[in-house]
């Protein structure tokens, strides 16, 4: 199903409308039609409305997979409002720096989560004035909060909205236009600086058309989605294309395997998008016979190597009609992906063809660059970056380097940067290394990727402390989980002497990863 619907308030007014009493979303004790969902996302973005939020403003969203996030999401949009998903990973700090940088105007946050009070965490990192331009907070609840001064709770919105009438806040839906960008989404750079990503509507609707059309999605689709909210993998691979096919969303808020079970088989789940390691673990579940697993159709994997056994034993032993590989960034989401019917040796070996709008091409040195309609409009405040990563005919690079064959499969080969990928999620070692650089007693580090049977890679950093002071690898593991997220965190710390490099002074990392250190 394609069509001229190039907007998300559009997206979702279509599914109301033509999937009106069909669940969309189905999270726990909460179930919601469509249009039901169209009626709590016009009474937040009314809220947002009656709280002085204009067409344009950020609004950041700090908060795990349920069905709050979905409707805080569409609701930024309704309201003409740019959405700035954050990491629930990050610290405090970490998630300052996002706000700070976008000015958001109005932030959602989620209550305690994870042993964690973010909005505790991010107001100790913040320096006087660093939250001026943030004027809106409201909680999202998942564990019990007393009440924060100055925090507007989720049940008080509809309060705060009732001034503004529902047709108010329909024309800001309809104003907004298909060129005005959506959202924000930040990706670690190799300098160590984030980047944000500016994309419009048209690209967030477009690539989950896009994905939808590739993967067969249908209104009659119940789609599980692990993969968190802030990643493009789960919200513009998953939420969205939930809402342009009128399929369910079945969020899951923290990946436990034996409740992944549980949740494929009481919501008769028949999409399961997620990074290689969780397909794994269902199959290795020891009470996966426990379970009718057998609503599942399609699986989406990548960020990692897939297997052709683990590939086999999906559609064998789990059921799955198809298993597609995908492959892309944040500046560009999807590039490329398998199609239904592609064999199991194509799945494991390549990340699929060129998507629909999308063209691929192999570079100087092997690089793969793609240009197409959901390129990135561009780095938020960051022109020579965009500049340098877009060229005047509009490639992308990517910074990857792979192969094409005849029919026109990519298969990664290198990455021209350090970027590794940890159960999923991309490390950048610049990023560990500038926050290591920090420690008093430490000259230097370097950070590599190294394999890891559960994660797929871990991060070892080799460190060097200055002349006549010490350094331990337990000290640097304690200031890492202060202020990294855990993703992040090397898995192991080697104190060395030196590292080693080239004549021109460059640290050599393959020695490293050749134990050469």
């Amino acid at each position: 199903m394609t069509s001229d619907v190039n907007t998300t308030p559009a997206a979702l007014a279509r599914a109301a409308r033509e999937f009106g009493d069909a669940e969309a979303i189905a999270d726990g004790d909460t179930h919601l039609s469509y249009s039901d969902l169209l009626d709590r996302v016009r009474t937040v973005a009314r809220a947002l409305i009656a709280r002085g939020i204009e067409p344009g403003d950020r609004i950041a969203l700090w908060a795990p997979n349920t069905y709050h996030w979905v409707i805080a999401a569409l609701a930024t949009h309704y309201a003409g409002a740019v959405l700035v998903p954050i990491n629930t990973r990050y610290t405090g700090s970490e998630a300052l720096d996002l706000v700070v940088r976008t000015k958001a105007r109005a932030l959602f946050v989620v209550g305690p989560f994870l042993k964690a009070d973010r909005w505790a965490d991010l107001s100790r990192a913040a320096a006087p004035g660093d939250l001026d331009a943030l004027d809106t907070v409201i909680r999202i609840p998942f564990d019990e909060a007393a009440p924060t001064e100055g925090v507007i709770e989720w049940q008080q919105l509809d309060d705060i909205a009732a001034p503004v009438p529902v047709e108010q806040a329909d024309a800001r839906a309809k104003a907004v236009d298909p060129d005005d960008i959506a959202d924000i989404l930040f990706t670690s750079g190799t300098t160590g600086k984030s980047k944000g990503v500016l994309s419009a509507h048209r690209q967030t609707v477009g690539i989950a058309e896009a994905w939808a059309t590739c993967a067969e999605v249908t209104s009659a689709d119940s789609e599980l989605l692990i993969n968190p909210f802030f990643h493009t993998f789960g919200y513009k691979a998953g939420i969205m294309v939930c809402v342009v096919r009128g399929a369910t969303i079945v969020p899951m808020a923290v990946f436990d395997v034996p409740k992944v079970a549980a949740k494929i088989a009481e919501a008769r789940v028949s999409v399961l998008p997620g990074a290689p390691t969780i397909h794994q673990s269902i199959l290795d579940l020891p009470t996966r016979d426990d379970y009718d697993l057998s609503s599942l159709r399609i699986a989406i994997t990548g960020a990692a190597a897939v297997p052709v056994r683990l590939v086999e034993r999906m559609q064998s032993e789990l059921g799955f009609d198809a298993v597609l590989t995908a492959y892309g960034q944040t500046e560009a989401v999807v590039v490329t992906m398998c199609r239904t019917d592609d064999d199991p040796v194509t799945v494991s070996t390549t990340s699929g063809r060129a998507i629909p709008g999308m063209e691929v091409r192999i570079g100087d040195h092997g690089e793969i660059l793609v240009r197409g309609e959901n390129v990135m409009l561009g780095y938020l405040d960051d022109p020579e970056a965009t500049a340098a990563t877009i060229d005047k005919d509009g490639w992308l690079h990517t910074g990857d380097v792979g192969v094409m064959d005849e029919r026109g499969y990519i298969d990664i080969t290198d990455r021209l940067k350090d970027m590794y990928i940890s159960g999923g999620f991309n490390v950048y070692p610049a990023e560990i290394e500038n926050t290591l650089a920090r420690i008093d007693a430490l000259a230097e580090s370097a950070v590599i990727g190294v394999p890891d049977e559960r994660m797929g890679e871990v991060g070892r950093a080799y460190v060097v402390a200055k002349p006549g002071r010490t350094i331990t690898a337990e000290e640097v593991l304690a200031f890492c989980k202060e202020h990294l997220a855990n993703f992040k965190i090397p898995r192991s710390v080697v104190v060395v002497g030196s590292l080693p490099r080239n004549p021109s002074g460059k640290v050599l990392k393959n020695d490293l990863r050749e134990g050469k250190s």
